[in-house]
């Protein structure tokens, strides 16, 4: 940092903010489409992942909405250069997890899904962070 001033963000910051907001708009996208019950969003899912979805339970329903959700508000305050990403996007991670193991309790856990979804969220908290240290967010 120079003076308190900002740090200004390079090009990969940038690339990663833009890319990050997409896969997370994605990410509302579907939660939204499911919550609302699309049934051709609901038909591409196997019928124990329906049941599942039918009957959540109100703490992995609550674990899901924050990892969209987190993840999501992470990536809209990297875009504005917030501090407060590093924290939406480790409460993102701690909702992925509760979401995966009501899943894995429940049967219906695909392994190769949450491996993804939390090293994409973990990769975006650590760069946060990295942002955050160096005066790129503030």
């Amino acid at each position: 940092m120079n003076d308190g001033a900002p740090a200004t963000p390079g090009w990969q910051f940038w690339a990663v903010a833009v890319i990050g907001l997409l896969w997370n708009s994605f990410g509302a996208y579907l939660y939204i489409m499911t919550r609302l019950g699309d049934p051709a969003m609901l038909a591409a899912a196997p019928t124990e992942m329906q049941d599942y979805i039918a009957t959540m339970p109100v703490w992995a329903s609550i674990g899901w909405a924050l990892g969209i959700w987190g993840s999501f508000l992470g990536s809209v305050l990297m875009i504005v250069r917030s501090r407060r990403a590093v924290e939406a996007f480790l409460l993102s991670f701690v909702g992925a997890l509760a979401s995966f193991a009501a899943q894995a309790v429940a049967g219906v856990l695909e392994p190769a899904q949450p491996v993804v979804i939390l090293a994409v969220i973990g990769f975006l908290w650590w760069f946060c962070r990295g942002a955050f240290a160096k005066g790129v967010l503030r």
